[in-house]
C-alpha cells in the first residue's frame, strides 16, 4: 500500500493538552483516529507524525490524510476524494 486510508472526510477536533505529545495516525487504519494504535506496522511505508502541543486548546487534525500541513488539516478533505 502505498497511499493512506481514508480516514474521514472531515477533520478531527481534539483538545490538546500543553506540553503533551501525540501521534497522529499517518495510514488511516487506526481504530483509534485521529491518534496511532501501531496499525501501520503491518504495512512499513507510514510511520506516525509526532505533534506537540504548544498549548492547551483543541486543534483539528486531518482525517483524510492528504494534508499539505500533516498533521493538522489544510482544508485538503474538501478537494480529495
Amino acid at each position: 500500500m502505498t497511499d493512506p486510508v481514508r480516514a474521514a472526510d472531515t477533520p478531527f477536533a481534539v483538545t490538546l493538552e500543553a506540553g503533551k505529545d501525540y501521534w497522529w495516525c499517518a495510514c488511516g487504519k487506526s481504530r483509534r483516529q485521529p491518534f496511532c494504535d501501531g496499525s501501520h506496522r503491518a504495512d512499513a511505508v507510514f510511520e506516525p507524525v509526532k505533534y506537540t502541543a504548544a498549548e492547551t486548546r483543541t486543534i483539528h487534525f486531518c482525517g483524510c490524510k492528504q494534508s499539505g500541513n500533516k498533521p493538522l488539516c489544510d482544508g485538503s478533505h474538501k478537494r480529495a476524494t
